[in-house]
């Protein structure tokens, strides 16, 4: 069955679309990624998406004018990717402005903008939209959604492997080996902390808002990373926290930001990019040591996607602080690593046309597994 696959990030950077033929048993299909395209966003929807994002007042009718557009762009990212209309379905995330997980007694809550029954209109196609909803009204995280569907798309090794995907977010799958007394654990998965979205932020202010990001590394690597200042954060609670647990732009936007660059008050901006680069290796590093001495596991590779990936600055930090582990890029296993996420939402799709459930309770703490996603039809 040919699925689209709809998916834009905690960056708000733009929609990246697959076209991908899935076949076979649900856990463990043969799948075939078609095409891939990415469609940035127009840089004044970037600009109020992430705005609205962390707490900037809209009007009724701003918020219903920012639903429309982000639906639009969806709909332009999918003809884009899927001209013939070949697909027979489609899996749209929406863009998330707001995650909260379940703490304190109280329930957790997501919101990911889209207007699903009018994208539907617009590709004349059936849409799976709302994937975190059902996970959690179990009491669920809702997130991340990715874990279980990699370990359906690449499978297991002789050992552990782990897949990290460096967005706005750093979130980390773990895929049980497939062999040996560790092959019926169970697939885990959570969010370590900010990969891009605190690196981005500081260069849009460093720049008044010219560049919107680190291109290729260069200005943290014209810096001096302060190794303390990291150590310092990394006792935060949240990073001391063990899964399920997820987090965005909400906790690592804006005033989060504020408060670490009053921390480095005084240092050059490359400075302070470097050590914002350090910290978001450091908190993947610190995860993978902290479930080594937990739970005796280690990883033998950590496999890199996301738009981090192309940050060597970055990639450089997590081979320093991720030791003992081979890095490499989804690229090699035949998955473009910018295309991993879409595809994630086109088999989400997919599993919701088979009725297979999608969420993973090890993974996000719901009470049991659910079908996930609404799935509305073209009027």
């Amino acid at each position: 069955m040919l699925c689209l696959g709809l998916m834009s990030g905690t960056s708000a950077d733009g929609v990246d679309a697959v076209l991908a033929d899935f076949r076979g048993r649900a856990e463990r299909p043969r799948w075939r990624l078609i095409r891939h395209q990415h469609c940035p966003y127009p840089e004044d929807l970037q600009h109020q998406l992430v705005t609205a994002g962390q707490g900037t007042p809209l009007t009724a009718g701003a918020w219903l004018e920012l639903a429309e557009a982000v639906t639009e762009a969806q709909a332009a990212a999918a003809w884009a990717c899927d001209p013939d209309s070949r697909a027979e379905l489609v899996g749209c995330h929406g863009q998330t402005l707001w995650h909260r997980p379940p703490a304190n007694g109280r329930r957790g809550a997501s919101w990911q903008v889209l207007q699903g029954p009018l994208l539907a209109r617009l590709l004349e196609r059936a849409v799976v939209h709302d994937f975190r909803a059902a996970d959690l009204a179990l009491g669920g995280q809702g997130a991340p959604l990715v874990p279980r569907a990699d370990a359906a798309l690449l499978g297991g090794i002789d050992g552990w492997r782990a897949l990290l995907n460096l967005g706005g977010i750093a979130n980390l799958t773990l895929i049980p080996p497939r062999c040996g007394p560790d092959r019926n654990a169970a697939v885990r998965g959570w969010d370590c902390g900010p990969a891009n979205t605190l690196i981005d932020l500081a260069m849009q202010r460093f720049s008044e808002g010219r560049i919107r990001f680190d291109r290729d590394g260069t200005t943290a690597a014209a810096g001096e990373c302060r190794d303390d200042w990291i150590r310092r954060w990394l006792t935060e609670p949240y990073f001391q926290e063990d899964p399920p647990k997820s987090t965005g732009r909400e906790r690592f936007g804006a005033e989060d930001l504020q408060r670490r660059l009053g921390d480095l008050s005084g240092m050059r901006p490359e400075d302070a990019i470097a050590t914002l680069t350090g910290f978001s290796a450091a908190v993947v590093g610190q995860d993978l040591d902290r479930l080594q001495k937990r739970e005796g596991i280690r990883p033998l590779e950590l496999v890199v996607a996301g738009g981090g990936r192309r940050n060597p600055s970055l990639m450089s930090a997590l081979r320093r602080r991720c030791h003992g582990l081979q890095l490499r890029s989804s690229d090699s296993l035949g998955l473009a690593a910018e295309a991993r996420e879409a595809l994630v939402f086109a088999l989400l799709a997919w599993w919701h046309h088979k009725g297979h459930p999608a969420n993973a309770p090890a993974i996000t703490g719901a009470a049991r597994e659910t079908l996930l996603g609404v799935r509305v039809e073209p009027a």
